[in-house]
């Protein structure tokens, strides 16, 4: 795949996805209830959870763990379910419309259900988690700022794997782009002209490299003797990659009049209070003392607190 890319950008050539030799599924069979396929958007949601939970059960163990493994346990049951919930339940809400007045998918609360149709809302499924969290806090009685910035070194893993499934599901791509830009596809459902695949440049921002960030700076700094630093770090970084991919995305059909008519997209709107929740986090942690030296492990939740 990346030989021809490779080649018909050298040549100056459209690249057709459809020449990429990409599908949507792993593998697919027939059964008795119809035709099963294992989707890569399914697998990419897989793949975040499971590798965010084999990291921060690494984390705790380094010294200053707000949380035990039996809390780590709890946490990510709540959070997989606020992830799917609220991501779903916040595309519903922002991204859709239909005849009845409600968003579509509000008005058919059955298709909530069926991840493997694509359309999920990183801001939803971001309450979602949120609400998880605060929930854990809340019955073991842990720092809810502490436990939030151990949650958010891991997310931009997930947020890379869901993007290149966008991808892969020839989804959410760019605008239409100029003749500078050599590595532009002509997606199936985009039209004749070649577009940015702006969901490879969500993959590289939001994704690849601010785990890099996060990951530095769990590992290489004090970050995590700053209760807030992490997740005023995640926001920031997540709301400006955003931001600026936004200028790349197409908007969804049915908000392309509100992007007009505001001179932003929803998801720049959406991005703004979380760029202002970033930087209050992180001045707030940087004005502050950092935290003294904490047991690494924690068997009294009440410790953790």
């Amino acid at each position: 795949m990346l030989s021809l890319w490779l080649a018909a950008a050298a040549e100056h050539a459209p690249i057709h996805f459809e020449n990429l030799g990409l599908r949507n599924y792993l593998f697919q069979f027939q059964t008795p209830l119809g035709l099963f396929q294992l989707r890569w958007y399914s697998l990419a949601y897989l793949a975040g959870i499971i590798a965010a939970y084999a990291l921060v059960l690494k984390m705790i163990k380094a010294p200053g763990a707000p949380l035990a493994q039996r809390h780590a346990d709890d946490l990510f049951f709540y959070c997989t379910l606020g992830v799917i919930l609220g991501g779903r339940l916040g595309y519903a809400t922002f991204y859709t419309g239909g005849d009845t007045g409600l968003p579509s998918l509000w008005a058919h609360p059955s298709e909530l259900v069926k991840l493997w149709t694509g359309g999920m809302s990183f801001h939803g499924g971001l309450i979602g988690v949120l609400l998880a969290i605060g929930w854990v806090c809340w019955k073991n009685g842990l720092s809810f700022l502490r436990v939030a910035d151990y949650v958010a070194v891991p997310v931009p893993l997930g947020m890379f794997f869901g993007r290149l499934a966008n991808f892969v599901n020839g989804e959410l791509w760019g605008r239409v782009a100029g003749p500078d830009v050599p590595w532009a596809i002509v997606f199936p459902s985009g039209g004749p002209l070649p577009r940015h695949p702006s969901q490879l440049y969500e993959a590289l921002l939001e994704g690849l490299l601010l785990a890099i960030v996060m990951l530095a700076l769990f590992w290489k700094t004090r970050s995590r003797w700053r209760p807030g630093l992490l997740v005023g770090t995640f926001a920031l970084g997540i709301a400006v990659g955003r931001f600026v991919v936004e200028y790349f995305r197409e908007p969804d059909a049915q908000l392309k009049t509100f992007a007009e008519q505001t001179g932003l997209s929803m998801g720049q709107w959406l991005t703004l209070p979380l760029m202002a929740v970033g930087l209050f986090f992180m001045v707030r942690a940087l004005m502050r003392p950092p935290l003294g030296a904490v047991p690494s492990r924690v068997d009294d939740p009440a410790s953790a607190a």
